[in-house]
C-alpha cells in the first residue's frame, strides 16, 4: 500500500489548501482514511477521518474549517483546509487502516506552512 500526499505550502493566515492523498490499493472501500498532523517538537495528533461508509470525524480543533472527503472512483481522499492559524503550521500525513485486519499506512507527509 502506497499513500502519496500533495498539497502542502506556504498560506497567509486566513488562507485555505486543499490537501490530497491517493492510495496504491486494490480496494479501496476496504480501508478508512484519514489525516494526522506533527508539529514542530510535538506529537502527531489525528485531525480528520472518513469510514469506509463515509462518516466523518474532526478534532475540535480544526471543526468547521476542515473538511474531509473520499472519491471512491479515484482512491483518493481530500482534505479542505480552510481559515488557517499559524499554530496549523505541521507536516500532515494521510493514514490509512484496513477495515478486515486494522493494518496500518502511513504517507510520507506533506509541509503546510501558515505564517505571514
Amino acid at each position: 500500500v502506497q499513500l502519496v500526499e500533495s498539497g502542502g505550502g506556504l498560506v497567509q493566515p486566513g488562507g485555505s489548501l486543499r490537501l490530497s492523498c491517493q492510495a496504491s490499493v486494490s480496494i479501496f472501500s476496504l480501508y478508512h482514511m484519514g489525516w494526522y498532523r506533527q508539529a514542530p517538537g510535538k506529537q502527531r495528533e489525528s485531525v480528520a477521518s472518513v469510514t469506509t461508509s463515509g462518516t466523518t470525524y474532526y478534532a475540535d480543533s480544526v471543526k468547521g474549517r476542515f473538511t474531509i472527503s473520499r472519491d471512491s472512483a479515484k482512491k483518493t481522499v481530500y482534505m479542505q483546509l480552510n481559515n488557517l492559524k499559524p499554530e496549523g503550521t505541521a507536516a500532515y500525513y494521510c493514514h490509512a487502516r484496513h477495515v478486515l485486519n486494522n493494518q496500518d499506512y502511513w504517507g510520507q507527509g506533506t509541509l503546510v506552512t501558515v505564517s505571514s
